[in-house]
């Protein structure tokens, strides 16, 4: 038997403008597209990574693999994964500033 292949979310390539969406590897290059999704994206784009990497898969990559997002990514991750705390947030954690002020 075969092996089965995911099939590509469905999210628009204006997301990856800087990229060539065709050749993206989406199992290689999740930490940027996750990353990318939830500073960029909306509901129908964090649902379509979910589907495509599983919730635990994306809430760990946020918590511990994503090394910076801005001040208001930050505030999406949370509202997006309510179960996150910011302070459980690598990119959190590792701000200089230490300041952050919810946006």
């Amino acid at each position: 038997m075969g092996l089965k292949r995911k099939v590509v979310p469905k999210i628009h390539p204006k997301f990856f403008w800087d990229t060539n969406f065709r050749k993206l590897d989406w199992e290689k290059a999740y930490i940027p597209i996750i990353s990318r999704i939830i500073e960029r994206g909306g509901q129908n784009e964090i649902d379509q990574i979910i589907e495509y990497y599983g919730r635990e898969k994306v809430v760990n990559t946020i918590r511990g693999e994503i090394h910076f997002l801005p001040n208001y990514a930050i505030s999406r991750a949370v509202e997006f994964f309510p179960e996150m705390k910011k302070e459980e947030m690598y990119c959190y954690l590792n701000r200089k500033d230490k300041t952050y002020h919810w946006i």
